[in-house]
């Protein structure tokens, strides 16, 4: 069977939304705690959260900064997180529409920028990362979280193919040394790098349909 091209993002996650707002690996703790500490912000500083789904991740960095600006391309995703906000009491996070490979917001804009769980959505992986880095200001961090594939090519073939088939808006799984050498290819300057594993049945990718 030939291989499909993905399907838009917005198309599949305005049906999944919902889940999203309870979904705990999306709300994982430990993982948002890493990621915050990563970004080491402080009190002044701005943020940018990209791709915020259910605004997860906007909310672990909103007690840390002075504000947060969480994008998503889904309009039924940033409802979830608006109704997420208002629940939690949290006031410093404005959501917003906008496409990750077209940011709009000036250069030099934000202090952090995060992406979490969504590149893999990304259709055009290099623009997103030149825009995270076009809006970032000097001195400022970018950190992302998102699932990798070993460098056998086989074995990242055979994963992405289990990711489609749960995701038909999957694009790619991407492999640690390939995340260097786009990172780097920003201009950027990689600080680190942290593996960490999440085991899953394969029933996970199989069982669930997207509708």
């Amino acid at each position: 069977m030939p291989d499909r091209p993905p399907a838009r993002p917005e198309e599949v996650f305005s049906c999944r939304a919902a889940r999203y707002a309870t979904s705990k690996v999306h709300d994982d703790r430990m993982t948002l705690s890493w990621l915050v500490d990563a970004a080491a912000p402080s009190a002044e500083e701005i943020a940018l959260d990209v791709g915020t789904g259910a605004g997860h991740t906007a909310f672990a960095l909103a007690p840390r900064v002075r504000a947060v600006e969480a994008v998503d391309l889904t309009e039924e995703m940033l409802e979830e997180a608006r109704k997420l906000a208002r629940k939690r009491g949290i006031r410093n996070v404005r959501f917003s529409l906008a496409d990750a490979m077209s940011l709009p917001f000036g250069d030099r804009s934000f202090d952090i920028v995060t992406c979490r769980r969504a590149a893999h959505h990304f259709t055009d992986l290099e623009r997103a990362l030149a825009e995270m880095a076009r809006v970032l200001r000097l001195g400022g961090r970018l950190v992302i979280d998102d699932r990798s594939v070993p460098d056998d090519e086989d074995t990242a073939a055979l994963i992405n193919r289990l990711d489609a088939i749960h995701d038909p808006s999957h694009v790619k799984d991407r492999s640690p040394c390939e995340w260097s050498s786009l990172i780097q290819g920003t201009g950027l300057e990689l600080l680190g790098m942290r593996p960490y594993r999440r085991r899953m049945p394969l029933s996970h990718f199989t069982d669930m349909t997207w509708r």
